[in-house]
């Protein structure tokens, strides 16, 4: 039985030794020949994608930070199929764009079906814009939605009591009827953020703020449209854009191209995933969007 015992303890730690000496080889192998962990070698087109409603921004500022360290990456193309989303996460995203700009490693938005509010602020950071002659751009504004249960708390009899540390404490509360002194604070923090985003966009569209507040009324725009209004550079595909990049960076021929791998579908990813999102949609409940909504009927 002893012997038994030491035979099992001995099969243990040899399989805990080999599998700290595999996690030391993918570690090497994983940080050799490129610094950033990509694992990747040559002059690439490094391509990335936005897409859906801008919820939370820390993967896609990993990746574009990633892109804009690794010596392999000659040049990143935004794919942008997004309305929108949330204020600090789109703006976020816009800073991780525009620090590959300034970095001096070309950067162009490839504009899909859709990149407008947070999509087009988002892509403001970039330096060029292509978009298709019918992408839905623009969209410039803020938006902040508030349900209100009041009248359907009053027919079942329900009530809540508040008690609070400042007046505006529990603005935006479902529970009861916004105060014309609420909605004159929320729109004054409304149009804070507003300024902000036509800021970015005259800034870095080189137009004036009066030009920009002519058209920044939550208006949406073709891509046709968009290129009049000095909105986004030229017209074309993602192919445009690819081979735009890799004019921009000196690379010559057709050019090689890097984005990041797929995650692997598993069970465990999925309920992860979808209960991530689920949380991050709650905890951003109310919230100023710079968000695209389409008309419903």
């Amino acid at each position: 039985m002893a012997k038994r015992r030491d035979w099992v303890i001995g099969i243990l730690i040899f399989a805990s030794v080999l599998f700290v000496v595999l996690i030391f080889i993918v570690g090497f192998w994983g940080i050799s020949g490129d610094t950033t962990g990509l694992g990747i070698s040559g002059n690439k087109i490094g391509l990335v994608e936005l897409r859906g409603v801008i919820y939370d921004s820390r993967s896609m500022v990993r990746k574009l930070e990633r892109m804009r360290d690794s010596d392999a990456i000659r040049a990143v193309v935004l794919r942008i199929n997004s309305p929108g989303g949330g204020v600090a996460a789109s703006q976020e995203i816009y800073e991780a764009v525009k620090s590959i700009r300034e970095s001096g490693k070309p950067i162009l938005v490839s504009m899909g079906s859709v990149a407008a509010s947070g999509g087009y602020y988002v892509a403001c950071g970039a330096d060029s814009i292509v978009a298709n002659p019918g992408t839905t751009t623009g969209s410039i504004g803020v938006i902040l939605e508030v349900p209100n249960f009041k009248g359907l708390l009053d027919k079942i009899g329900v009530k809540f009591e508040v008690v609070k540390s400042g007046t505006f404490k529990d603005t935006g509360s479902p529970y009861r009827d916004m105060t014309s002194r609420e909605r004159k604070y929320l729109q004054s923090y409304i149009d804070d953020a507003f300024g902000q985003f036509v800021g970015v966009v005259a800034e870095n569209r080189r137009l004036t703020k009066k030009a920009v507040l002519s058209f920044a009324d939550g208006r949406i725009f073709t891509g046709k449209q968009a290129i009049k209004l000095g909105l986004v550079d030229r017209l074309g595909d993602y192919g445009t854009a690819i081979r735009l990049a890799a004019k921009m960076a000196g690379i010559k021929g057709k050019p090689k191209t890097y984005r990041f791998p797929k995650k692997k579908f598993t069970i465990f990813n999925i309920l992860l995933g979808d209960l991530s999102e689920i949380k991050t949609k709650i905890e951003s409940v109310p919230a100023f969007k710079y968000q695209y909504k389409m008309g419903t009927f």
